[in-house]
């Protein structure tokens, strides 16, 4: 049994719950007691109908909740509607999902936050480290969240601004290999585009389709990391860059920049270098001094300073990184990587060894010791 496959099914039964009456904390609780009743019995007996089992089994877990729940007995008589046995409606709720849950009394960090745990499948850690706090503060903010909505009827949708954003994290950890949905979050994006005419989804969509155009050159055979510079771009979907860039134009021309856009710009410019040595970096740092003005984040900062880096040599990126806070993540391995680039080998295999300790995940841990190690077989010839 693909243990996937019952998992992929949560965002299209939470929305029949939520349709039919339940509120969204109670229907996500419900929706998860299904799923572990899935992995449980599905093995020895996969439904016929996987999704019209998981809306059976969840609807039922739901009253069984509310009938323990003297305060809201009155939601007893819903026990009338439970779904007839069949098969479910072939209907992708995903993306007004997305809207229900950025909901207008939440405030948009919350909101982001609540979606990515319910409806993205991400872990509360996972969203931690996307929103640079630590996993208990988000658990607290996500806790909060739920509180606010439970009861509350969802037939005021959130704006568009909190959905993109969303969308954007579920692309980005999907993109960093941890967990695979960035496939899926171009998919929803494109619905949005097709419903919403606004530069901003425009910039978003263009900006996930060049990111996505490399994915194939990311990583060796071995599944070891391969760093911009060093990807084959023979590998990347030309497809998939000309129709991003084709978009991003479009979005451009409309005078109404954002920072998906800015975002998208410096990926088209990636994207159009026939090398690494022939990356236009002058025009990426503009693009990031429109980024920062846009966003005003720490992590555009940093990444500013590489650009700096390589456009007017790596000391002049050392003093940009001079004024951001060390312990920002990804700091020390760009800090080595500016002093391998100035001929500091000693320093830089020791930040790298150092970056190798912090790294958010195996393959970025084992690609850092790496360098550590090249560096220092570099320095004992």
């Amino acid at each position: 049994m693909d243990e996937a496959l019952p998992r992929s099914l949560t965002p299209s039964v939470l929305a029949i719950l939520v349709r039919r009456g339940a509120d969204f904390a109670a229907a996500e609780d419900a929706v998860q007691e299904a799923l572990v009743e899935a992995v449980r019995v599905w093995p020895a007996e996969q439904p016929r109908d996987p999704k019209g089992w998981l809306v059976t089994v969840a609807w039922r877990k739901f009253l069984d909740a509310t009938r323990a729940d003297t305060a809201r007995r009155r939601r007893e008589d819903l026990v009338d509607e439970e779904p007839a046995p069949g098969p479910a409606p072939a209907v992708d709720d995903t993306l007004q999902l997305y809207f229900l849950c950025a909901h207008p009394s939440l405030t948009p960090s919350s909101a982001v936050a609540l979606t990515l745990r319910a409806v993205g499948g991400l872990t509360t850690r996972q969203i931690a480290q996307a929103y640079l706090v630590p996993e208990a503060t988000m658990a607290q903010r996500i806790s909060r969240a739920k509180r606010t909505v439970s009861g509350v009827r969802f037939d005021r949708p959130g704006d568009v601004a909190t959905v993109l954003r969303v969308l954007y994290l579920v692309f980005n950890e999907g993109y960093s290999g941890d967990v695979d949905l960035a496939a899926e979050a171009i998919r929803l994006t494109r619905q949005l585009a097709a419903r919403v005419d606004h530069p901003e989804v425009a910039g978003l969509l263009a900006l996930m389709l060049l990111h996505h155009a490399r994915r194939a050159a990311r990583t060796a055979p071995d599944g070891s990391l391969v760093p911009l510079a060093e990807q084959d771009r023979g590998r990347w979907d030309t497809g998939s860059i000309a129709e991003g860039v084709a978009i991003l134009q479009a979005a451009l021309a409309r005078d109404r920049l954002g920072e998906f856009q800015a975002q998208a710009a410096i990926a088209a410019l990636h994207a159009d270098a026939p090398t690494a040595e022939e990356t236009d970096w002058v025009q990426i740092v503009e693009w990031y001094d429109e980024l920062a003005r846009l966003t005003d984040s720490p992590v555009v900062r940093l990444n500013r300073a590489v650009a700096v880096g390589e456009a007017d040599g790596p000391r002049a990126g050392l003093a940009a990184l001079a004024a951001l806070d060390d312990a920002l993540p990804r700091h020390t391995a760009v800090a080595a990587y500016l002093h391998e680039r100035d001929g500091d080998l000693t320093t830089a295999a020791r930040l790298y060894a150092e970056a190798a300790r912090k790294a958010p995940d195996l393959a970025e841990r084992d690609h850092l010791t790496r360098q550590a190690a090249r560096l220092n077989a570099r320095r004992s010839r």
